[in-house]
């Protein structure tokens, strides 16, 4: 049949389903413990959701059970691919996974604080950077008192480690 016979209103849009934080291509999954939980955590939300959607219209229900399907699918591929990392197993003078960090930026003598963490651990609000973030990648490595360029633009930016906490 013609699509011009087709009503506008029985065209089915596909529902968005949104893409976790990216992770490098080839690059392993690290999680810390805490992190592995709260996608469990979600996973374990997200098959509640499905099963208390609502029976009232079909087509809401159809399609808000696709999108959970699809987070589900994202999901699990996560789950399945996490590498734990503890945070307490990691050299405690050295910047790596998991650590909390102090540093100082020059210029500017701006002192910031974070811990990296894996991809979909990361969050600003609670200074948790992702290993993946360029930041993480330059001062990895480091101990108390050096220092790493860091470029942001066209600027060049001096890292001092001042603090490391598991």
């Amino acid at each position: 049949m013609s699509r011009g016979f087709v009503k506008e209103s029985d065209q089915e849009t596909l529902p968005i389903i949104p893409l976790r934080p990216p992770l490098p291509v080839g690059a392993t999954n690290y999680v810390t413990p805490a992190g592995l939980r709260a996608l469990q955590d979600e996973r374990d939300a997200l098959e509640a959701d499905k099963s208390q959607l609502s029976g009232d219209n079909e087509d809401e229900r159809r399609r808000a059970a696709t999108v959970i399907d699809g987070k589900l699918n994202l999901l699990s591929q996560r789950i399945s691919s996490a590498r734990v990392l503890d945070p307490g197993e990691q050299p405690q003078d050295e910047v790596r996974f998991g650590a909390r960090v102090r540093l100082l930026q020059q210029p500017g003598n701006r002192k910031q604080e974070f811990q990296i963490v894996g991809v979909d651990e990361a969050n600003v609000r609670e200074k948790k950077i992702s290993f993946t973030a360029p930041i993480a990648q330059a001062i990895t490595g480091l101990r108390v008192g050096e220092r790493a360029d860091f470029r942001l633009g066209n600027e060049v930016r001096k890292l001092e480690v001042l603090e490391i906490a598991y």
